[in-house]
């Protein structure tokens, strides 16, 4: 079942984030989010009007998506850039593509154009999901993070929404 978030959602959703956070260099965070700041995150996206997405199987959080703005200058109000995370126990589920999915068409209907997605490299289970959905890589920004002790390559990816 995919619906909204809710407040009684973060703290799974910051178990979930927070595997990632700890254990990889997908997120550029370093320290581990509280369950209060998660809900606090989730707040701000729902009261701007976008969507932050669970999903959930037999009443467990397995996976969220949102939206957040693009930039803040007023002719990029049709764009978002998207991120999905799903715990790590349920990778290749198909999580992700549902979340991506019910996100997409939600802002859609929300009368959004371009969707973004920044990928931390090398992710190619991230790569290979945004290219089944439509996404093309439209930039390379160069080590720009640094994480891990070393420096972390970000690909841009773009989707049309009417082209979904």
């Amino acid at each position: 079942m995919i619906r909204a978030a809710t407040s009684e959602d973060a703290k799974r959703i910051s178990q979930i984030y927070n595997h990632y956070v700890t254990n990889s260099v997908i997120t550029f965070e370093e320290i581990v989010v509280s369950d209060n700041d998660i809900a606090d995150r989730m707040k701000t996206i729902q009261n701007s009007g976008l969507p932050w997405l669970v999903e959930e199987l037999e009443g467990r959080v397995v996976g969220y998506a949102y939206a957040t703005p693009w930039r803040n200058r007023s002719a990029y109000r049709f764009t978002v850039e998207s991120a999905v995370y799903v715990d790590h126990l349920s990778q290749g589920s198909g999580t992700g593509s549902r979340l991506y999915a019910e996100l997409f068409a939600q802002l859609l209907q929300r009368g959004f154009h371009s969707v973004m997605g920044m990928i931390a490299l090398p992710n190619p289970d991230s790569i290979k999901l945004h290219q089944r959905l439509g996404f093309t890589q439209v930039g390379l920004h160069k080590e720009v993070g640094w994480k891990a002790n070393r420096w972390i390559d970000v690909g841009v990816w773009q989707l049309s929404l009417g082209k979904c």
